[in-house]
């Protein structure tokens, strides 16, 4: 609850920083566990968060339940066994994006380095990326690995060959300018 509350107040900062503020409700994040019996890929479209080009400040909110995976008794172990979504409804992120040039249009590198909440646990992250201004619009794309066991997500014994203890997450934003 501590994170929300903080995340909550992140955000409101960040939104009312309106000369350069741009927001996403339609962000997605997906993840992929390649395991020896089966890989497991899952996709959320449920995305919000807050970026402010001039400062590089990043804030983004992942709700847990709205992963959707190929097969419904996947989501529910994902979001019973797994993620216990019931107790950790969703994932954040709040840090800073560097080493863009915010006049400059097009495709360029750039670095989200913050903190990582998944599972209720908070961790320090350094996520390479792709960062394009066009417009009035602001793309992100970023994959980066998680551990499982840094954020206390246990794999029972009887499955460890289905899940991988690492897997791959992809993020891809599309920011909209605020309006005053």
């Amino acid at each position: 609850m501590r994170h929300i509350l903080l995340l909550s107040v992140y955000l409101f900062a960040l939104a009312t920083l309106h000369a350069q503020g741009y927001k996403t409700t339609t962000g997605k994040v997906g993840f992929f566990s390649d395991a020896p019996v089966e890989d497991i890929t899952a996709e959320n479209q449920a995305v919000t968060g807050l970026f402010n080009l001039q400062s590089g400040n990043l804030a983004f909110l992942v709700p847990i339940s709205a992963f959707r995976f190929p097969k419904s008794l996947m989501q529910e172990h994902f979001n019973e066994r797994f993620m216990e979504s019931y107790n950790y409804p969703e994932a954040t992120f709040a840090g800073k994006v560097s080493g863009y040039v915010p006049t400059a249009a097009g495709p360029q590198d750039a670095l989200a380095e913050g903190t990582l909440t998944i599972h209720g646990l908070t961790k320090p992250y350094r996520i390479p990326g792709t960062l394009s201004i066009e417009d009035d619009r602001v793309l992100m794309n970023a994959t980066f690995v998680v551990k499982l066991e840094d954020h206390a997500i246990e794999i029972p014994s009887v499955l460890f060959y289905n899940i991988a203890e690492q897997v791959e997450v992809t993020a891809q934003f599309v920011f909209e300018k605020i309006e005053k």
